[in-house]
């Protein structure tokens, strides 16, 4: 059984359709990316999932159950937009939020200090959260999201407003929960975390989804005919190569498609054998970014 099953899934805004018969599957113990750019659709589907918003069709399916307010409990939502009481302190405002989730402040105080302690925020529990820089709010309102120990966590941009340093402490937080078999969903339009981050993803454009599975054999299938290149050689040289396929110029390299994944050791003797400098060459391999870009359309994404 899955975790979660998203069938279907179709939601209008006056005469936008902003989801357009959307369906996945996350499995449990994953942790499942939703990307796509700003406004393609994602936090419209997880304000379904959250019962914020009601789908105009399709089904939601919470472990074989129809997804009810029944559930909310064992949910956990990191908003996009900040949703914190800004004159409430910053211990209270955790421990308001565990008690909506149906916990005793009493019984998970020890922990919300424990957790906002790792997030650098020890010396600021009695702060008021407007006190707070945007970042600090931004984990204040995730300690928020996970203090009632929720099965399933969904994630809208959680490293919004970070700096480096948290992001990967918060990045820790989110892999021991998935190691603890916590189901979390991720939706970003920030592909390198997640790349690193997610199990499994669903890519939404224009509210339709172009792409979704196992990441790993995505890559795979991806990259089994491309090159990574950076050279001295020209694109017009490149690309009359009988090995070369397609010629891709993303931000600084290129995306080679082979006509077969053997097309890679002649090409890379050619170049050497050319005088040509070589700054990379990754054979049958490829980014999440570089897929991202290939589905989606380059001049689409840069407009």
């Amino acid at each position: 059984m899955h975790s979660l099953e998203v069938r279907n899934l179709i939601k209008h805004f006056e005469r936008v359709r902003a989801v357009r018969d959307v369906s996945f599957n996350v499995p449990e113990g994953a942790i499942y990316g939703i990307i796509g750019r700003n406004g393609a659709g994602k936090t419209t589907i997880i304000r379904m999932l959250m019962n914020i918003y009601l789908p105009d069709s399709g089904d939601i399916l919470f472990r074989g159950e129809h997804l009810t307010p029944a559930h909310q409990n064992s949910m956990g939502y990191l908003p996009e937009e900040r949703g914190l009481y800004k004159k409430m302190k910053v211990l209270d405002t955790v421990l308001f939020f565990a008690e909506l989730k149906g916990c005793k402040a009493a019984d998970v105080k020890e922990k919300a200090i424990k957790l906002l302690s790792e997030l650098g925020l020890e010396k600021r529990l009695q702060s008021k959260v407007t006190e707070l820089s945007k970042g600090n709010q931004q984990k204040v309102q995730f300690v928020s999201t996970i203090i009632h120990d929720p099965d399933f966590i969904i994630l809208d941009e959680p490293f919004s407003g970070l700096d480096p340093v948290n992001t990967n402490i918060l990045k820790d937080i989110v892999m021991d929960l998935r190691s603890k078999g916590k189901v979390i969903i991720l939706s970003t339009h920030l592909m390198d975390f997640a790349e690193r981050m997610c199990d499994h993803i669903a890519l939404i454009n224009h509210g339709s989804l172009l792409l979704e599975g196992n990441l790993a054999t995505i890559k795979r299938e991806f990259g089994e005919r491309n090159v990574a290149l950076q050279s001295s050689i020209s694109i017009s040289e490149l690309s009359s190569l009988q090995w070369v396929e397609e010629v891709r110029e993303l931000e600084d390299h290129w995306l080679l498609t082979l006509g077969s994944p053997e097309d890679s050791q002649p090409l890379l003797k050619y170049l050497v054998d050319n005088g040509h400098s070589i700054q990379r060459y990754d054979a049958n391999t490829t980014t999440l970014n570089d897929i991202f870009l290939s589905v989606v359309g380059e001049k689409e994404v840069a407009a």
